[in-house]
């Protein structure tokens, strides 16, 4: 009998655990809607893409603190993406989830970085673009399936990016 009180208060506890995590996340969603403006739509007509990858979206955060994910409007959900570069703009394609457009007027920089929002490499293994969204600056990271095209990346966005 002890056993299986001690087994139900471990599992409650797990539960309550589970809860809270949940409610902060939702909590934390709320907040940031009202503190940024929507995520720009990917626009009907873009042209051909100048640059395609595919990979990893890992995460969109405030600039330069790597550990403050955005969540809000479903962007904080990590999962199979394509980047794709056009000459207006770059369009973050995630599957299963609803995508979102970055202008190109609103690129302030790219580089590597070895982690973002929980996810840490040995290596500058992330392609992160840093860019404004209303009066925020925010990094958006991608883990690309193939990291030697990052510097073709680097070179392309640099030569239109407002820095």
């Amino acid at each position: 009998m002890d056993r299986l009180l001690l087994t139900l208060l471990v599992a409650a506890f797990f539960a309550l655990c589970l809860y809270g995590m949940w409610r902060g996340w939702r909590r934390q969603a709320r907040e940031q809607s009202v503190r940024l403006p929507p995520f720009p739509e990917v626009p009907a007509e873009r042209g051909e893409p100048v640059l395609r990858a595919g990979g990893v979206y890992v995460a969109t955060t405030r600039a330069g603190r790597w550990q403050e994910r955005v969540v809000t409007r479903g962007v904080g959900l990590r999962g199979r993406a394509t980047l794709r570069l056009f000459p207006d703009g770059v369009e973050v394609d995630r599957a299963g989830a609803n995508g979102f457009w970055i202008p190109r007027e609103s690129i302030v920089d790219i580089g590597t970085a070895k982690g973002m929002a929980g996810k840490v490499m040995g290596t500058d293994s992330l392609l992160v673009l840093t860019w404004r969204l209303g009066e925020t600056e925010l990094d958006t990271g991608f883990r690309g399936d193939d990291l030697g095209r990052y510097p073709e990346w680097i070179e392309q966005v640099k030569g239109g990016a407002q820095v």
